[in-house]
């Protein structure tokens, strides 16, 4: 699907073909979007069955604060969770807002995936007081950020009214960036939105220049 609407069919193609052509696009992304999601949920829960069965606590691999050795926790942290009471909390808004975000394109997904875990599990690693964090709110905070704002710096009318819908729906995480409450890591929480904010600048899709046509006068 052409970023570029100019508002006239591609030569050779009727205005029909375009728009079915997009019409699908936009099913193939929700359904790969959906399964992508699905199995990433799938795996936030086989995790924390695992931690409940298995005797060794999985949850030590989180990011440790201030700990070099607490680094690799960046990566795993997401994964884990304090808990099913946790887990649960994370689950809808993770796949609804994990959802949105990949529809438009996994490749962007993962990239922006990965920026929201490094980003929001750095600020954890440096701002947090000593001691152990994990959970996937960073990812759903980042995923907020970066739905929200995605449209703007795409300059898309459709991720434009997605991310005003996102920003109605779930104003409240706003909330969550702010320090005093007990047990949750607003470190965490405000960093995944930086990340989120940040995958959506860097991932924005360049505008081509757009080519003038000059016309010659007939005169010297």
């Amino acid at each position: 699907m052409s970023d570029y609407a100019t508002g006239v069919a591609p030569a050779g193609r009727t205005s029909g073909e375009v728009v079915k052509q997009r019409v699908v696009g936009l099913v193939t992304g929700a359904l790969g979007a959906a399964i992508v999601i699905s199995l990433l949920v799938a795996v936030e829960w086989g995790v924390e069955v695992a931690d409940y069965v298995l005797p060794q606590d999985l949850d030590r691999y989180g990011i440790v604060s201030h700990d070099v050795n607490g680094l690799v926790g960046i990566l795993i942290a997401p994964f884990l969770h304090a808990g099913f009471a946790h887990l649960m909390a994370n689950t809808v808004p993770l796949a609804i807002l994990g959802f949105l975000a990949a529809l438009r394109g996994l490749g962007r997904f993962f990239v922006a995936s990965l920026i929201i875990i490094v980003v929001s599990g750095l600020g954890v690693w440096f701002l947090s007081p000593p001691g152990l964090t994990v959970g996937a709110s960073g990812l759903v905070f980042g995923y907020f950020g970066y739905v929200v704002t995605r449209g703007l710096f795409d300059r898309h009318l459709l991720d434009i009214a997605l991310g005003i819908g996102v920003a109605v729906l779930y104003y409240s995480l706003i909330w969550g960036v702010l320090p005093g409450q007990p047990g949750i890591s607003w470190q965490g929480h405000l960093f995944g939105l930086v990340g989120g904010l940040l995958a959506a600048w860097m991932l924005r899709r360049r505008r081509r220049p757009v080519a003038v046509a000059s016309y010659s006068s007939g005169r010297d």
